[in-house]
């Protein structure tokens, strides 16, 4: 593993958000759900594809607290421009896992990771 310094895991902008929207995306290569996630007035709605379809359906993940980065330059995926990269954990299977605010905690979107 390589290590990095302070500094370096300051430049990644891990932020709190809510899924406003989410919709399937069968256009992309692999199974995926396009989301749109509010980061609150700062940052507003971003766009991400996340290949989570073996836990999450769409209706599903409407109105869920996520984690990403969104200070990674937008991704053209097929024909989805993606702002943010949603964190997530592989599973026993390697299907992912969303990476989530303590559930029981009811955090700002925008909160950034400290």
């Amino acid at each position: 593993m390589t290590q990095i310094g302070f500094d370096d895991f300051m430049a990644v902008d891990i932020r709190c958000g809510t899924v406003t929207d989410a919709q399937p995306f069968p256009e992309a290569r692999k199974p995926a759900i396009k989301l749109w996630v509010d980061f609150g007035a700062d940052l507003g709605v971003r766009k991400s594809s996340a290949q989570i379809t073996d836990h999450y359906t769409p209706e599903g993940l409407k109105g869920r607290k996520v984690m990403a980065v969104v200070n990674f330059p937008p991704r053209q995926i097929g024909p989805f421009m993606s702002e943010v990269l949603v964190l997530g954990f592989p599973d026993a299977a390697g299907a992912i896992v969303l990476a989530r605010p303590d559930a029981g905690l009811d955090l700002p979107d925008g909160a950034r990771l400290a």
